[in-house]
């Protein structure tokens, strides 16, 4: 695929972009008393030289401290952050991309304002609270966390009066001025995900009967005033996008695709450049997955196509959305250009690759949320996948002084990684794997969790291309390693799953299967002796004819035959339990979840958490928080009972060999724990 749409040139205002692919704003939390920081700028300007065409920052605050969400935003509210916001722009234009600055009052979201003991600034006094209930799946400590910008104070609010709306206005439009001065390309106003100019915009939250309420014309007063109050100071040559919500999750009287293009024609009449389609959930502990951040690709798709047809200025469509469908949707018209947030924080190359060809070298982004957790706790972004997130010289690789032999044991995410990395740092690097694929748990994970594929055939793609040697059906023992004579060696050979020691008499009446027996039923790979005859059998006939060779296919066989019982207990509500759990009730079992800890789906990332639980419950699941209850079903699946082991390792220490053990054999960490420890490892070799 060519990508000859996405990767075409395309015009915003008076700005020319090399390309249609876009960095949406996403706050990185790395600003210095609202400052860019070189930390913020090093990741702006690595995106840059990715070949973004078009660079958008996290969300500003026009007024800073005065309507942040954060302490750590980029401020537009006073003429000593021009310098920092002009290293910015010349470090991204030196890259080769342009820049664009968001701007923002954050309304109801302001959290320093709570902090500093202002009122948050409201089109009307909010009616009824949040519904809070998934924050009882919340650590202590994270709930902690959570008040961080507010620094734990109770919020009080405000109806906006006439001056307090001229005095928006002009702010908006004076940090306007200064981002002009200092260089910027394009200015992004935001009236979406809640912030204050979107609840005016909202009927849902904008309940006045003044001039700045009730039609459409009134609610979008406060936008249109603020388009042209900023026109006015920056003139023609800076382009203006304004970013709105297509739709409104979750709330009652909430904007619509249909109302968003009516405003967003509003925008364009005011003298906006571009409307940039998002969408927002009115309770972010319950819907987030919906908005900002959506779990369904191109979920917005519909919305930014509405909106097209509304206007004559170019759109920017956002939402998980990968290159192909991106593609599709500017050669189809849908929109103009297409914004790509997480999918380059996982690799900030990724548009310089689609031009060269190399669209399986795109390290893919696996959905998991814990980039934008972090912003939850006021903190810096992190990714599972890419640990050069925030740490950017980590993505230059050092050649190694000199080409050793590295052995690595284990074909999952973790020694897959260390072999991808020594390699490319020079090393002679085989890898061994004793089952007949590589990937590991992370490769059966896709039962559940299909965004873990792409990451497993990106890291399979990586090795063979860097000509890792791969052993599979290969399980060495310490003897075996010490004949080969490596000079290092990586022990990647993943969690322990223990049976449970009282098996025999809690589980008297129950088969019992643990992950890997649960694996074995699916993919018939090895024997599962508390299973029956002739389940054994259908996993052999699906393992001979190919069915259990795909993880596709499992998943649509599954729904067909399950070698499980209707009534199944699921010991363990963690990561993988929950979705297990899920994955089950929507194959018609009756499923009970019995987890020992107060809290459910740790250590998921709290948004992922959050509606994991929601899914579950909504699949029937019965959750049994803080129990350890023996319950009486046919089948049990041991979801917990996992540790950290690698005795081959020790075993070659003895002997003098020099190991290294990483991902879940170190410590129980998962896909990221995986990445991030085959990293540091690889990179010391």
């Amino acid at each position: 695929m060519g990508f000859n749409s996405l990767l075409g040139a395309g015009q915003i205002g008076a700005m020319t972009l090399a390309n249609r692919v876009v960095l949406p704003a996403m706050d990185m939390n790395l600003c210095d008393d609202g400052d860019f920081s070189a930390a913020e700028i090093a990741h702006y300007t690595a995106r840059a030289a990715g070949g973004v065409g078009l660079i958008i920052t996290g969300t500003g605050a026009v007024a800073w401290p005065i309507g942040a969400c954060s302490w750590h935003q980029p401020s537009f509210s006073d003429d000593r952050h021009i310098p920092s916001i002009k290293a910015l722009a010349d470090s991204v234009h030196a890259a080769g991309s342009k820049l664009c600055v968001q701007i923002c009052h954050h309304g109801k979201t302001a959290g320093v304002d709570t902090a500093q003991g202002r009122p948050l600034l409201v089109p009307s006094l909010p009616e009824g609270k949040l519904d809070l209930a998934a924050l009882q799946d919340n650590t202590i400590d994270e709930l902690m966390k959570l008040g961080s910008a507010s620094r734990g104070k109770q919020a009080i609010h405000k109806e906006a009066d006439e001056d307090d709306l001229a005095w928006v206005i002009d702010q908006f439009a004076q940090g306007a001025n200064r981002a002009s001065r200092a260089g910027v390309d394009a200015i992004e106003i935001h009236a979406a995900h809640g912030y204050l100019v979107n609840t005016f915009l909202s009927s849902g939250y904008n309940k006045r009967t003044d001039r700045w309420g009730g039609s459409v014309e009134n609610r979008g007063r406060l936008m249109t005033d603020i388009i042209r109050a900023v026109r006015a100071q920056v003139g023609h040559t800076i382009a203006i996008s304004v970013r709105l919500n297509g739709m409104e999750y979750g709330l009652q009287d909430g904007m619509t695709p249909s109302e968003a293009a009516i405003f967003a024609l509003m925008a364009q009449d005011a003298g906006a450049d571009a409307i940039h389609v998002s969408a927002n959930a009115h309770n972010p502990f319950g819907d987030f997955t919906d908005g900002p951040l959506p779990s369904g690709e191109a979920q917005y798709r519909e919305f930014a196509r509405i909106v097209k047809k509304s206007v004559t200025i170019p759109v920017i469509a956002v939402g998980r959305i990968s290159p192909e469908i991106g593609d599709e949707m500017i050669t189809r018209g849908e929109c103009d250009f297409v914004s790509m947030g997480r999918q380059l924080l996982a690799d900030a190359d990724l548009v310089n690759k689609l031009k060269a060809g190399q669209r399986k070298s795109i390290r893919p982004c696996i959905n998991c949320y814990v980039c934008v957790e972090q912003n939850f706790f006021d903190a810096p972004p992190k990714c599972a996948v890419n640990p050069a997130l925030c740490n950017e010289p980590l993505a230059q690789l050092i050649p190694a002084p000199r080409a050793k032999r590295v052995l690595v044991v284990g074909g999952g995410p973790a020694g897959l990684e260390a072999a991808r990395i020594a390699a490319m740092r020079g090393h002679l690097v085989s890898l061994y794997e004793a089952s007949s694929r590589l990937g590991g748990t992370a490769w059966f994970s896709q039962l559940t969790t299909p965004a873990n594929g792409p990451l497993v055939e990106w890291l399979e793609h990586e090795v063979r291309r860097l000509g890792v040697q791969i052993f599979l059906k290969t399980r060495l023992l310490a003897a075996d390693i010490l004949e080969l004579v490596p000079d290092e060696v990586v022990v990647a050979t993943g969690a322990v799953r223990n049976r449970p020691a009282n098996e025999h008499t809690d589980y008297a009446e129950s088969r019992v299967y643990t992950g890997d027996d649960l694996r074995a039923l699916l993919t018939g790979e090895g024997i599962v002796l508390s299973a029956s005859i002739k389940t054994r059998l259908i996993a052999q006939l699906a393992r001979l004819f190919g069915i259990s060779r795909s993880i596709t296919r499992v998943r649509t066989w599954s729904k067909m035959y399950l070698p499980l019982s209707k009534d199944i207990t699921v010991v363990g509500g963690g990561l993988v339990g929950l979705e297990l759990a899920e994955f089950l009730a929507t194959r018609g079992r009756t499923v009970t979840v019995v987890e020992e800890q107060a809290q459910l789906g740790l250590p998921m990332a709290m948004p992922r958490r959050w509606t994991a639980v929601q899914n579950a419950t909504r699949h029937g699941v019965q959750l049994r928080r803080s129990s350890t209850d023996v319950i009486a079903s046919k089948d049990v699946i041991i979801a917990n009972n996992v540790v950290a082991a690698a005795p081959i390792a020790d075993e070659l220490r003895t002997a003098g060999m020099l190991v290294h053990v990483i991902g879940d054999a170190h410590d129980i960490g998962y896909i990221e724990g995986a990445i991030h420890s085959a990293g540091i490892v690889a990179r010391e070799i």
